[in-house]
């Protein structure tokens, strides 16, 4: 399908975060030092788990999907965003719009989702530890990352397809500093009740089951972790899953914030600041989170650094 043939535009033009001049090398030292983080972070758990024969588990193989979909999800919005603090055109083609909303909504759709299998896995840890190897085997980690990727594909696919049959004949003035479905098609010279019903519906609902089947996962979760007599045995089992809940509270809570709401444009200004959070920060952050929060990334770390100096 020709992503042009209903419109008389053939590009964008990204009005980013700020239009004001003295902001902008602020703002770019600041997406700088998270992006770095998120490469430099995400990549060294990616190695870690590959390397360290210890974290051969579940666990860290969902965790290595999640550093990949962290670098990568970042990687569609925040170069082109630190490019345009300086540029005098910020603009982006129709084609490289359309192709940034795909990915946008198809990786960080695919990591929501993914969190929510993780919180399986814990639960499954937890719950029935002697069977979790049995129940948590190679085929069944394969059929779960797998079916994150595809649903997420999925949904974005249609929320692409939906917005490239919109016709738009200008302005196109896009306020935001990524091309995200809500900014674009409200420049649309047509009727588009039905994009954001299936955008606010499935983006919505997805969101919202992931959120809600992760923590049911916690609640039942709880009740194994009181069924646990000492307090030492029950830190030692919550350890293994205060990082992932920490990082579901800051993806969930900004994503539900933002697609759950009606699109105004006091609404898109709050969308904008939200992306922020869950392109540029939350990213950055998850690395951080896994490894001070969790005893075996620490050994392993310490194990590799040790072996480096030793050689």
């Amino acid at each position: 399908m020709d992503a042009k043939s209903n419109s008389s535009i053939s590009e964008f033009v990204l009005l980013g975060l700020t239009d004001l001049a003295q902001l902008q090398v602020t703002l770019f030292i600041f997406v700088l030092i998270f992006y770095i983080i998120n490469l430099v972070g995400n990549l060294s758990i990616m190695v870690i788990t590959i390397i360290a024969t210890s974290l051969h588990t579940p666990m860290y193989y969902f965790l290595w999907n999640l550093s990949f979909l962290d670098i990568t999800f970042s990687s569609v919005t925040v170069p082109k965003m630190m490019t345009d603090f300086f540029a005098l055109e910020k603009t982006i083609s129709f084609s490289g719009c359309i192709t940034q909303i795909h990915f946008f909504h198809f990786l960080g759709s695919t990591e929501a989702m993914l969190l929510t299998v993780m919180s399986y896995d814990r639960y499954v840890a937890i719950g029935y530890p002697l069977r979790y190897s049995a129940i948590m085997n190679i085929r069944v980690c394969w059929c779960l990352s797998l079916g994150t990727w595809i649903i997420g594909y999925s949904q974005s696919l249609l929320h692409t397809v939906m917005v490239v049959r919109l016709p738009f004949c200008g302005p196109n003035l896009v306020k935001h500093f990524v091309c995200d479905i809500k900014p674009v098609i409200k420049l649309a010279c047509a009727d588009t009740s039905l994009n954001l019903k299936l955008l606010n519906r499935i983006a919505g609902t997805l969101a919202t089951t992931s959120l809600l089947l992760t923590l049911l996962s916690y609640v039942y979760i709880g009740k194994f972790l009181l069924k646990i007599r000492t307090i030492e045995g029950r830190k030692r089992a919550f350890s293994t899953c205060s990082a992932h809940l920490t990082v579901v509270f800051l993806l969930f809570g900004t994503v539900i914030f933002t697609y759950l709401g009606t699109s105004t444009q006091d609404s898109l200004d709050h969308d904008r600041a939200a992306a922020v959070l869950f392109t540029v920060v939350t990213p950055a952050l998850n690395p951080i989170i896994y490894t001070l929060r969790n005893k075996d990334m620490k050994k392993a770390i310490k194990k590799m650094v040790h072996n480096l100096l030793c050689s």
